[in-house]
Order: structure tokens, then C-alpha cells, then sequence
């Protein structure tokens, strides 16, 4: 069965064409629901049921697109929105899809617009077929920033459906991806009392409290990275990054108020809120001592760690079907989400995440067909 690349680019172009930012800063969020609406249609008219689902923010949308009916069959997931870019920083226009070397450019064209096309073109042979379970296309809002699209799939589920396999297409060079860490973004303020640097008992220094802070967390880090190790991964520990401190107004007054933000990522098997409750737990004393007061807030919710089973059918079909064995990667994406569904979950998509979040992004057209052909024979498997 033949790819038709000239349909596959022109649904491409399309969906470049169409900005759909997320981002956690006011000034570059923008609604997706042109791409959902583009692609809610696309789907409608290959004969799939769709319903487009809004959510709380305005101007976003879920779209659930499903071929066929009952119990099980396979989710083919993307997300609908890309970051934020620098049009300044590009060779071509961001927004105006460029075929040049035998790769495809444009913003979002790997990461990851570049895989519903696929899924368009992997479907098509199967339309006049009765599916035995059902194929459910998802498209969702605000990976790029909250996940909030993927968390409202997880509480609502899918309606109509229970599927039992799902695939996320997020650019992986075709390489299955059963497990990546977790990540939390989090920030602790310490609220002390200014005061005249001439007489530390004026005041109570927060800038002294976090430095207190900051060792108890880079000692809370040397437990983990003893306690944790999953030689899966090319950074086998939990890390935890101390990113960026604000706090005090002059050398000659004591610091009133200071705040830490850090990032942690966790493998698999590991908590998220069970780690925000050690922190907690570990920032009272410091409080006590210091007369301080201490908060730990969440710069986001998190994404918890992600981990399916290397003997699961999933991911044993995704090896076979591509030749490549199954890994892990740093990044985060929402297959957990798709998990709490209770959906044996597989990351796996043409392009590279090398590409991703940079200028002059691009999808070479040679990883095409062969996401076209291990899609069909996914298809086959699990819904035919």
C-alpha cells in the first residue's frame, strides 16, 4: 500500500498554517481551536464520529475522532499546540510549510503536527473495512504548557470507549519509547522580616533560611540518586535542579523574603506527590529554627514519571514492526495520562526531538511512509 505524499503535505501545510501556541506567559497563549476544528473535519470526512471537547480555558479543545465501536482497539494520540517561537531566528517562514533537502519545515511540523497527516494516510485503505474494535484519534490542547487537554482526558475518559492500547506519535525516530521520568516544577518562598543589617535581631533573614533550604535539598538529592537508579536511562538517577533565586533588596538590609525555583525529574516507580510531602516535611524544621516562614507552591502540576512493561504487547508489536528495540528519553509527554485510561502506552512518531523547540524545525518525508506502514500494521493488530 502506497503513501500519497502529496495529500500527506498538503494536510501538513494546513495545520502549520494554523498558530496554536501554548505557553504559561499571557502574551504568547493563543487558542488551538483552529487546528482541532481542521482536524475534527479532516477525520469527519474519512467517516470517523468526532466530537470536539472544550475545556475550562478559553478557546481550547480536545478533539475525540473514533472509527468503529466496542471494547478495546488502539489510540493513536498527539497534542495540537507547539511552543512558542522566534520568527527572527528562522530561515523560512515558521508558519508556511518549506520542502527543501528532502525535509519538510515549519513550526510544529515534527513535534508534533507532522503525525496526525500520518494517521490520515495510515487509515485510508481501511475505511470500507468493518473494525472489530474500535481506532480513536485524539488531539489535544496544551501539552507544551499544562497538559491540561491530557488531564481533563484523564478524569473524563474517552466516551463511548475503552480502548486498551495507545500510541502517542512525539517525534522518537521511530524508536519505541516505553518510560520516561517524571518532572516537577516547583518554588519554596521564605518569608522572613526585614530589618537595618546592623543588628541581625531586627529582622529574621531569609536569604540565611534558604541557604539552609538549598542544602537540605541537595543533601534530600544525594539520598534519591542512592536510593534510585534505573540504568534504562542516559541519566540513570533522579536529578534535581536548583534554577533560579530572587530574594533581598541591598547589601544593608536584612532579606525579608527569598524564593527558590527547581525542577525535579523522576524515574519510574517514583511519586510526585509523595516527594512535594518529604520536601514539606523536611522544610518544617528549617522553619522553626530560622522564625521563618516557609512555603512550597507548584509551578505547574507535574507529570508523573512514565513506565510500561518491555514484555506488554504493545511494546513488543512496536519492536517488531519497527526493528528497533524499545528506550527511554529524558523528556516528558503524556503518556501517563494515557495510562491512568488503563491503556498499555507507547511512545512512537516520526522526526527527532532534536528538532523539537528549535528554529527551522523540520520532518524528513523519508520517515514518512515507514510511521505510515507501522501505523497500518498497528491498525490491523489491534482494531481489524
Amino acid at each position: 500500500m502506497s503513501v500519497d505524499f502529496k495529500h500527506y503535505q498538503h494536510h501538513l501545510q494546513q495545520l502549520v498554517a494554523l498558530p496554536s501556541v501554548s505557553c504559561a506567559v499571557p502574551e504568547w497563549d493563543m487558542s488551538n481551536r483552529a487546528v482541532i476544528d481542521y482536524l475534527a473535519n479532516c477525520f469527519a470526512d474519512l467517516g470517523f464520529n468526532t466530537k470536539v471537547m472544550p475545556l475550562e480555558q478559553t478557546d481550547k479543545a480536545n478533539l475525540i475522532a473514533t472509527l468503529g465501536s466496542g471494547d478495546g482497539g488502539l489510540v493513536l494520540a498527539g497534542h495540537s499546540d507547539t511552543v512558542p517561537y522566534d520568527a527572527n531566528r528562522w530561515q523560512t517562514d515558521p508558519f508556511i510549510l518549506t520542502e527543501k533537502d528532502g525535509k519538510l519545515y515549519g513550526l510544529g511540523a515534527t513535534d508534533m503536527k507532522g503525525f496526525f497527516p500520518v494517521i490520515i494516510e495510515a487509515v485510508k485503505p481501511y475505511l470500507s473495512h468493518t473494525f472489530r474494535h474500535p481506532l480513536v484519534v485524539l488531539a489535544t490542547a496544551d501539552e507544551e504548557s499544562s497538559m491540561s487537554g491530557a488531564r481533563a482526558l484523564a478524569r473524563t475518559g474517552i466516551p463511548g470507549a475503552t480502548p486498551r492500547y495507545a500510541v502517542i506519535g512525539e517525534p522518537t525516530n521511530l524508536v519505541p519509547i516505553r518510560a520516561h521520568k517524571g518532572i516537577m516544577m516547583e518554588a519554596i518562598r521564605v518569608q522572613g522580616h526585614s530589618g537595618h543589617s546592623s543588628n541581625p535581631a531586627l529582622g529574621k533573614n531569609a536569604l540565611e533560611a534558604m541557604n539552609l533550604v538549598m542544602t537540605e535539598l541537595m543533601q534530600l538529592r544525594g539520598e534519591l540518586q542512592l536510593k534510585y537508579r534505573d540504568p534504562a536511562f542516559a541519566v540513570q538517577t533522579p536529578t534535581l535542579n536548583l534554577g533560579c533565586i530572587h530574594g533581598g533588596d541591598g547589601a544593608n538590609r536584612i532579606c525579608g523574603s527569598c524564593e527558590l525555583h527547581f525542577d525535579l525529574r523522576l524515574l519510574p516507580g517514583m511519586d510526585n506527590d509523595e516527594l512535594r510531602s518529604i520536601i514539606r516535611q523536611r522544610l518544617r524544621p528549617i522553619a522553626e529554627r530560622s522564625g521563618t516562614d516557609i512555603i512550597l507552591s507548584s509551578l505547574f502540576e507535574g507529570v508523573d514519571p512514565f513506565g510500561e512493561d518491555e514484555q506488554s504487547e504493545l511494546v513488543k508489536a512496536c519492536e517488531q514492526l519497527t526493528g528497533n528495540h524499545s528506550d527511554s528519553v529524558a523528556f516528558a509527554t503524556e503518556a501517563p495520562f494515557m495510562q491512568q485510561l488503563g491503556m498499555q502506552t507507547l511512545v512512537l512518531g516520526p522526526g527527532s526531538i532534536d528538532q523539537a523547540h528549535q528554529p527551522d524545525e523540520f520532518i524528513p518525508l523519508s520517515q514518512i511512509a515507514p510511521a505510515v506502514n507501522v501505523l497500518r500494521k498497528l491498525i490491523e493488530k489491534f482494531c481489524l
